[in-house]
């Protein structure tokens, strides 16, 4: 259960159920309770090279016992493996 300043109780359910509201009221689509979760796991996943970071930190970021928990939550770019494939290999078209 989660205590509000009013000191109601929410199940996890009920915030689920608050949060869609929440979007629903400002005109959001295709919003959820979890979207900002898989949005801050991307972002991180992103840039966590840039601090000499890897995948297993965002792992432990995001609470998941597993990487495979992690994967499910990362968006692909292909522009950005397109990138990397440069970087180590210039010649490659």
């Amino acid at each position: 259960m989660i205590n509000t300043e009013r000191a109601q109780k929410f199940s996890a359910n009920g915030v689920a159920v608050w949060f869609l509201w929440l979007y629903k009221s400002l005109g959001f689509q295709g919003a959820s309770s979890h979207s900002g979760r898989r949005n801050f796991g991307t972002y991180c996943a992103r840039r966590i090279g840039l601090v000499g970071g890897s995948l297993k930190d965002v792992q432990y970021l995001l609470g998941h016992s597993w990487i495979s928990s992690t994967q499910r939550y990362l968006q692909a770019n292909e522009d950005a493996q397109k990138e990397v494939v440069n970087i180590i290999h210039p010649n490659v078209k």
